[in-house]
């Protein structure tokens, strides 16, 4: 375990900025009253990061000072001769304008301050006690010497929200895994076949070369497709084909891929959303191996694919049950071992998927499949789910569907979500209800109604529907209804009206920068989730960005040169930081019995973790106010 620094054995009295010790007498802190104190605990973030040399480097050169209330410690800037860490009182930061001071953040016992000032030569922000104060002094030489010689410590001061975010996953083997790439992976060598070779030839390559599928050229296919052991063996056995039939007939196509560059989860993800054991590598425009489920699983060790292949094979309702009841436990341990928060959601989002669409398959016959498509909504349809919440669904039907048994069949599928752990919506956003049910051109009425109505449950009904993502039956159904959708961009009073709804919940930040929150906790859902991913959908409905994601959004937004840089790099690390919090708790809540909710209980996070929500909080506040200026909305 880290040590505790000792309190050094020369204390010095209060010092003003700019005035040195020796201008000032150092009492005898034990005649001023004052009680021991403890040490510097080196076993806290960020000291934690530092090895027991760096721990020593510490040891040798950090200082104690006492500091009354209302002295000013930094000026905003100007430079610094120590960075600061609170023992006990509090530290208010602010900034001035005009001959005001406006407040940014307070600190207390365990913050780090000051660091910028040393680092960059000038401060941010002005820091003054708030109360009276004890601090550790760390010089600012010995602090950049500590930056120069250990990275990860150097990355929390240097990279703000994003790199504190990882360094608060922890470092398990699983999330080191989750940085490891596709192309450092022991890949299956691609081998190549042409599309006239026989059945026989290509058992007896896959024999020769120790590789269970191969890649097919065909001069009628501008790409390559792909067979596997499975399929040569079925196409005998099954079909009934020849050994000397040729081989092009089964190829599948199109051929899934991953990159090399892509981590190795996201092959995971990759596999179970397609529901297929292997994906080929590319690397830039060649296809330079192929990766499956024995290789990926070599590394990691994830339950998702076996509930994959579960529901695949699934034949009942009952079975389909069976296999999404893991999802909690899944959801479970990879949170524990720090898989990141946009990987899990990826994977939940292809396991709800599949979870949806067999059932679908299930309860609808096969001859309407081509006359209906299943859509998700809400977080589902932004592929941002982590555990199982309330259904967000609706249906496009062809415009001459009859089908007198439409209605019971879908109040059976609600009825089967909701047995399977997927409880009705509130709102009733479900296919179970006739006002989510309509024909291609039902919704084109409807998106014509959203352009006039501006009412609240017009626009909410109409976020809900922008977030929409076609699961299951024809897909094509949705595409003109995707493109009426998006001409809701050109119209601005609608967008103003739309946007508005951002300001409905104000940001949970006290005056002075600090978390708050009511009794039950801070709901993170109404005062962060929400204000990211409904700006962020505003503004892709506007610039006609065709991505769903929140994250995706923000990419999008960016490259089109649509969001400042800033908010680009730290809005998806917020996002990120309030959906782990959130799960965090909604797991302890299930382990406890209790239903979960969207509150967290600040006092009970963990020091780095209070930062980081507070520096999220901020993040929401700036992208707030992005939103406001680029909508022109009021307060």
């Amino acid at each position: 375990m880290p040590p505790i620094l000792p309190v050094p054995a020369r204390m010095q009295k209060k010092r003003r900025c700019g005035e040195s010790s020796s201008q000032l007498g150092a009492p005898n802190w034990h005649t001023a009253g004052m009680e021991p104190v403890p040490g510097l605990d080196l076993s806290l973030p960020p000291f934690d990061l530092l090895d027991a040399a760096g721990h020593a480097r510490l040891q040798a050169s950090v200082d104690m000072e006492f500091h009354p209330a209302g002295q000013l410690l930094i000026r905003a800037g100007h430079p610094s001769t120590h960075a600061f860490v609170i023992l006990k009182g509090r530290i208010q930061a602010f900034d001035e304008a005009d001959d005001d001071e406006q407040p940014f953040a307070d600190y207390g016992p365990g913050d780090v301050f000051g660091a910028w000032a040393v680092m960059a030569g000038r401060a941010r922000h002005s820091y003054r006690t708030d109360t009276d104060s004890l601090c550790f002094l760390i010089p600012a030489e010995v602090f950049r010497q500590l930056l120069a010689d250990y990275p990860r410590f150097a990355a929390y001061f240097n990279e703000g929200l994003a790199t504190k975010g990882q360094l608060a996953a922890g470092k398990s083997e699983l999330a080191e895994l989750m940085v490891t790439k596709v192309g450092d992976a022991q890949l299956a060598p691609a081998e190549t076949v042409a599309a006239d070779a026989s059945i026989a030839e290509a058992t007896a390559r896959l024999r020769d070369q120790r590789v269970d599928c191969l890649l097919v050229t065909d001069p009628a296919h501008p790409e390559p497709g792909i067979v596997t052991r499975t399929d040569l063996l079925e196409a005998l056995a099954l079909q009934q084909l020849s050994p000397q039939a040729p081989i092009g007939p089964l190829a599948n196509r199109p051929l899934i891929g991953v990159r090399t560059a892509d981590v190795l989860f996201q092959a995971l993800v990759s596999m179970t959303g397609h529901h297929i054991e292997r994906v080929a590598v590319h690397d830039g425009g060649r296809v330079v191996g192929t990766l499956g489920m024995a290789e990926v699983l070599a590394h990691y060790a994830s339950h998702s694919h076996l509930i994959s292949l579960r529901l695949a094979r699934a034949d009942s309702l009952e079975e389909i049950a069976d296999a999404a009841a893991g999802m909690n436990r899944l959801m479970r341990t990879l949170h524990l071992q720090g898989v990141r928060i946009a990987y899990l959601m990826e994977l939940v989002s292809a396991l709800n998927t599949r979870i949806m669409a067999r059932i679908f398959e299930l309860l609808v016959p096969p001859e309407r499949w081509d006359q209906l498509c299943l859509l998700v909504m809400g977080s589902e349809g932004r592929g941002e789910q982590l555990l199982k919440t309330d259904q967000d669904n609706a249906l496009v039907m062809a415009d001459d569907l009859d089908w007198p048994q439409l209605a019971e069949t879908m109040d059976a599928f609600s009825a089967a979500l909701d047995r399977m752990g997927y409880p009705p919506c509130p709102g009733g956003v479900m296919v179970n209800r006739a006002h989510w049910r309509l024909s291609v051109s039902g919704w084109r009425q409807r998106i014509d109604h959203w352009r006039r109505d501006h009412s609240g449950q017009a626009a909410l009904d109409l976020s809900i529907a922008l977030d929409a993502r076609p699961i299951a039956g024809n897909t094509a159904l949705f595409a003109p209804v995707r493109q009426a959708l998006a001409t809701l961009g050109d119209d601005e009073i609608l967008l103003h009206h739309l946007a508005q709804a951002m300001l409905n919940f104000q940001t949970p930040l006290t005056f002075l920068g600090n978390v708050k929150g009511e009794a039950r906790g801070t709901d993170l859902k109404k005062g962060g989730v929400f204000p990211v991913v409904h700006g962020l959908r505003c503004l892709a409905l506007r610039h006609r960005i065709e991505a769903r994601n929140s994250f995706e959004r923000c990419a999008a937004l960016h490259q089109a040169g649509l969001l400042p840089a800033d908010l680009a790099r730290d809005l998806p690390q917020a996002l990120a930081v309030f959906h782990r919090l959130r799960l965090g708790e909604q797991l302890a809540a299930l382990e406890a019995g209790r239903i979960p909710d969207n509150f967290v209980r600040v006092e009970q996070l963990r020091r780095l973790d209070r930062e980081l929500l507070r520096d999220a909080l901020r993040v929401v506040k700036d992208f707030r106010q992005h939103v406001r200026d680029s909508f022109h909305l009021g307060d």
